[in-house]
């Protein structure tokens, strides 16, 4: 079974991309999903969350994201801790995911920092998805109800996405312009030629 990673900036529509390869039978993960899952479920996290920020990390029984934002978003030290508490859980919830999913071909695995975490050299093939600045822009204003600035702000702290097509295997345009589907029916033969 090949490993493949499915990533693309801020309103690339990688989500949108990835339905097409589930609709296509492939077993599918969302790291950004599980991450959040095991945050809230996983008593090893909890309890090193709780015991690095304090209780008010879990406020009323769940766990408290803007607290932890507002900590980790302008305390890289902080935000590496917190890394170091989640990363390595979500890596073994992935390993057993793939493991349960053997036999099919390929898995596909989504997550926003796919590059900028290092996650990407654990895979077989990597898949980046594309979108012109202001598709993305306007695509982001309306899913998250933020102004253009807001969007830019998130935008600037990503890594370039030219420097993540240098490191894809695979790049999907999903632009006005392009049709999603034919990209993917063919990437999916694409994959399935590959030996493993």
């Amino acid at each position: 079974m090949l490993r493949v990673g499915i990533t693309g900036g801020i309103g690339s529509g990688k989500s949108t991309v990835s339905a097409v390869f589930v609709f296509l039978g492939i077993p599918y993960y969302n790291a950004d999903e599980r991450a959040l899952w095991l945050t809230e479920h996983h008593p090893d996290i909890i309890r090193e969350i709780t015991a690095e920020f304090g209780n008010q990390a879990y406020a009323f029984g769940s766990y408290n994201r803007k607290f932890i934002a507002s900590i980790v978003f302008n305390d890289s030290y902080k935000l590496q801790k917190l890394n170091q508490i989640i990363h390595p859980r979500v890596a073994d919830d992935y390993a057993e995911f793939c493991e349960k999913h053997k036999h099919f071909p390929y898995t596909l695995k989504e997550a926003a920092i796919l590059f900028e975490s290092g996650s990407y050299k654990f895979l077989d093939k990597t898949i980046m998805v594309v979108a012109d600045k202001e598709l993305k822009i306007q695509r982001v204003c309306e899913r998250d109800n933020i102004s253009r600035d807001e969007v830019l702000r998130r935008i600037e702290k990503q890594m370039p996405d030219e420097e993540k097509i240098k490191l894809a295997d695979f790049v999907i345009k999903n632009n006005l312009r392009e049709m999603i589907i034919p990209q993917v029916i063919s990437l999916h033969k694409q994959i399935l030629s590959i030996p493993y």
